[in-house]
């Protein structure tokens, strides 16, 4: 079957369309930034998922472009408090307050809300080889990277380093909160998607404050706005 380019770039943005929606659903389920999207409340079986066909799919998003972080100015006053240095690694970027992590590949589908399939947006969007660090006084480095967005989930993960070692691997980081999030917005052919907060996920908040030796590392502590721009051609 012949599909024209038009047709791919509709599907597209209106993929990236579907993880805005995901990412409002799960901000909007509950007024406690701890509770679970319920999107991904019921996992889908694998016969569900046979049988059901994605109406929209991004099967290669290696062409780019981010994911930026604004940080917010309470988790620059906190990991003052705590006596952390933030820093980056590898390709990722920081200027003027705001983290930058290069999309490196993934993929992402969406099934039709009524289906039975859930999460209805699945997949993932990959940020291989760059990362934030935090530098304590005594010289202890901790470095998040890797960075890997589950749309069906609200949830980020990636890989934790202390000290050169790697403590633990696709490890669940931060959430992902899309109450503030605005209309999706096209910039020349890629799509942007910003407003999502970042806040620390329980996970993280254990490992910090068990690697920094102290309790000041809160769970759901806000980190800041994320902007999503990925290239849909």
């Amino acid at each position: 079957m012949n599909i024209s380019r038009k047709t791919i770039t509709k599907s597209a943005f209106g993929i990236v369309a579907s993880g805005a929606l995901i990412f409002s659903l799960a901000a909007c389920s509950s007024s406690d930034a701890g509770s679970t999207s319920s999107s991904s409340a019921a996992p889908s079986s694998s016969s569900s998922a046979a049988s059901t066909e994605p109406l929209a799919s991004l099967p290669d998003l290696s062409k780019g472009v981010d994911t930026q972080v604004a940080v917010d100015a309470s988790f620059v006053d906190a990991l003052g408090t705590l006596g952390l240095t933030p820093g980056v690694v590898g390709t990722a970027g920081f200027t003027d307050g705001t983290f930058s992590f290069p999309i490196t590949g993934g993929n992402v589908d969406y099934y039709d809300p009524a289906s039975d399939v859930r999460p209805y947006v699945q997949g993932e969007i990959d940020h291989d080889g760059s990362g934030l660090s935090l530098t304590a006084a005594d010289g202890t480095v901790v470095e998040l990277t890797d960075f890997r967005i589950d749309p069906g989930e609200s949830k980020l993960y990636g890989t934790v380093t202390a000290n050169g070692t790697v403590a633990a691997e696709d490890a669940y980081l931060f959430n992902l909160y899309g109450g503030t999030l605005k209309p999706l917005q096209m910039e020349g052919t890629n799509a942007v998607l910003e407003g999502t907060t970042v806040h620390i996920s329980p996970d993280a908040a254990a490992l910090l404050n068990q690697t920094f030796n102290t309790d000041a590392v809160q769970d759901e502590m806000l980190v800041g706005v994320a902007k999503i721009t990925v290239a849909t051609e």
